[in-house]
C-alpha cells in the first residue's frame, strides 16, 4: 500500500513540475492523474498494486470534505453578513450554465444537422 501511495503523489509530484515548468493551463494534480493513468495501461501488474489503495482512498473520500465545513462554520459570520448574495451568485450562475449548457447542445446538434428532439 505504501508504494502504492507513493506512486500517486509522485505522479502527482510530476504533474505538478511539468506543468509550471512548461507554463500549461492544465492543473498538475490532472496532468499527474493521466500521467499515472497512462503507466496503468502500460502494465496490469502496477495496476493492480495501485487499485486497491485508490479504491481504499476513494472509500474515504467523504473526510476531504471535512475542511471545508470547518471552514464554513469558522467565517460563519462573513457568510451570515453576505449570505444574500453568496446565494444569489450560486443561484444565478447554475442557472446560467445549464442555459448556455443547452443552447450549446442545440447549437451543436444544429451543426450536425440533427434535431434537438432526434437527441
Amino acid at each position: 500500500m505504501i508504494h502504492a501511495l507513493t506512486l500517486i503523489l509522485a505522479c502527482q509530484l510530476a504533474g505538478e513540475l511539468v506543468t509550471r515548468l512548461f507554463g500549461l493551463p492544465v492543473p498538475g494534480p490532472v496532468f499527474g492523474m493521466a500521467l499515472l493513468f497512462a503507466l496503468m495501461l502500460g502494465s496490469g501488474r502496477l495496476a493492480a498494486r495501485v487499485t486497491p489503495t485508490g479504491e481504499g482512498i476513494l472509500r474515504h473520500l467523504s473526510l476531504l470534505f471535512v475542511p471545508a465545513g470547518v471552514g464554513v462554520v469558522g467565517h460563519l459570520a462573513a457568510l451570515g453578513a453576505h449570505g444574500i448574495g453568496l446565494a444569489l451568485a450560486l443561484v444565478l450562475s447554475t442557472v446560467l450554465a445549464l442555459a448556455i449548457g443547452a443552447a450549446v447542445f442545440v447549437g451543436v446538434s444544429k451543426l450536425i444537422g440533427k434535431d434537438a428532439s432526434d437527441a
